[in-house]
């Protein structure tokens, strides 16, 4: 560095760090071009960052990827600062500079990036069309087509483009069965209900074998799960387990499904597996999925009577935060003991360290009496709730249900109404008071206006439209209740 360049530099530092940060700018650039040297453009890049002076900075960006077209790192910088300007139109050139010059092995880790890289973006069909010329390289080569076809498909679902995305998913997979980004995106179909995309997930792992992606696996069994495919769930995770038994999320869940299915010795073996997976180290904070095992363990214990076996367990939970889970459940071994005093007793004892632990404590001994049958006692609880947190629109629906269970319509309805009048568009309270009302067989033309208006608010919600078939059926509407 000559005296020149190097007074230069220091006057330019000086610039930036008494607040004249465009001098300063103006004075690193002009040395970085001179010399183009990339440390110099970096420094530009950052100085006008720091002024919030995102043209600034994508114009030293440009000059930096112009002066060195084989750098991704400038390259990068290009594409991030018109991503944070909001400019999706003009990164094509960027995009397809990226491809040319990453390097080949890192190439298709870096077209599996572009859809979540570009997430920010607010105008998802600028995005679609400029990835989908940009991209035009990638998808002419064999090796990495498939990979790119699953990136614009990904970004096809992100512009609300379900069955294209579907489509190209299906194309990618023709080209490439064992591929696991596409499974990833099959994933995210199934997620959105979109039909097929089952199919697609299915192929993939037939076709993978023993060597598909254990998180794939994971994710379909938990999708699986959540719609009540226990067995193919259960399918999934043992498939893991037998190809990486040391996969400590599959035996958690494999412990639920055993534990749902009332298949104690299993559901035992497995969530005592998963504990010893994730045996915390010394100073490591424990796995969160930890305080799941020893409820369910507990449970397990619960249900053979083993009272003392179910304590220990509990005993067992490592993280403070989830001490009402565990009172909630000592306090159930109680009541289950007969002793719904002492139960009580335990949960109102926990401490309150802020309003939620409050609002939780109190739905945990809610739940407890309403379990024990005893509802008048519940409906007390819930009227505290209600009273210490008014504007809570959850806390006055569960008061409102509370006061049924409780054999008290008036404070139902007068709770709803109140609710209603809070929340206007509430759909389960409409929904609530009108099934109410349906289910006594009183006011039926107000009852069916009230759970009509809950059908305005979500029609596909599949609980109002069984109270709209249940009041239509108390009207003698057959035909209609049957639709």
């Amino acid at each position: 560095m000559g005296a020149q360049l190097f007074y230069q530099l220091l006057v330019g530092e000086m610039q930036v760090r008494s607040g004249e940060p465009g001098t300063g700018y103006s004075l690193v650039l002009d040395a970085a071009r001179k010399t183009q040297h990339e440390e110099l453009y970096r420094r530009a890049v950052e100085i006008a960052l720091q002024g919030r002076s995102g043209d600034a900075a994508l114009a030293a960006a440009r000059a930096w990827a112009s002066a060195h077209p084989q750098s991704v790192e400038a390259h990068k910088q290009v594409l991030q600062i018109l991503m944070a300007l909001n400019r999706p139109g003009e990164m094509g050139a960027t995009l397809s500079a990226l491809w040319q010059h990453t390097p080949a092995p890192q190439r298709l880790a870096f077209l599996q990036s572009l859809p979540q890289t570009m997430a920010r973006l607010g105008n998802k069909t600028a995005v679609l069309d400029m990835a989908t010329q940009a991209l035009q390289p990638a998808l002419a080569d064999p090796a990495s087509a498939p990979t790119a076809r699953v990136t614009l498909g990904r970004l096809q679902l992100a512009n609300n483009q379900p069955d294209d995305a579907l489509a190209t998913a299906q194309r990618a997979q023709a080209a490439d069965p064992t591929l696991a980004y596409t499974a990833w995106l099959g994933l995210e179909l199934l997620e959105k209900g979109v039909a097929g995309a089952q199919t697609l997930v299915e192929r993939y792992l037939t076709a993978a074998g023993g060597q598909a992606s254990a998180a794939v696996r994971l994710g379909y069994a938990r999708l699986l799960m959540d719609t009540q495919q226990v067995a193919q769930a259960r399918a999934q995770l043992e498939a893991v387990t037998a190809t990486q038994p040391d996969q400590a999320d599959a035996w958690l869940l494999l412990g639920l499904l055993h534990t749902q299915a009332r298949q104690n010795a299993p559901a035992r073996a497995a969530l005592e597996r998963y504990l010893a997976l994730t045996a915390p180290e010394a100073g490591a904070p424990p796995a969160r999925g930890r305080t799941q095992a020893h409820l369910q363990l507990a449970l397990l214990a619960e249900r053979e009577r083993d009272y003392a076996a179910a304590n220990a367990w509990l005993d067992r939970v490592e993280n403070a935060d989830d001490m009402v889970a565990v009172q909630a459940r000592r306090a159930g071994l109680l009541a289950k003991q007969g002793r719904l005093a002492d139960a009580r007793r335990l949960l109102q004892q926990l401490p309150e360290r802020q309003p939620a632990d409050v609002r939780r404590k109190g739905l945990a001994e809610a739940q407890l009496l309403r379990d024990a049958g005893a509802h008048t006692d519940a409906l007390v609880v819930h009227q505290q709730l209600a009273a210490r947190f008014p504007d809570d629109p959850d806390l006055q629906y569960e008061h409102a249900m509370a006061a049924d269970r409780a054999g008290k319509p008036g404070e139902m309805e007068a709770v709803l109404r109140r609710l209603m009048a809070q929340t206007p568009n509430n759909a389960n309270a409409y929904n609530a008071l009108g099934y109410a009302l349906a289910d006594r067989n009183e006011r039926l033309d107000e009852a069916r206006a009230l759970i009509a208006k809950a059908v305005s608010l979500a029609p596909d919600d599949a609980y109002i439209q069984d109270s709209l078939g249940w009041v239509e059926f108390r009207l003698g509407r057959h035909a209609e209740a049957l639709r």
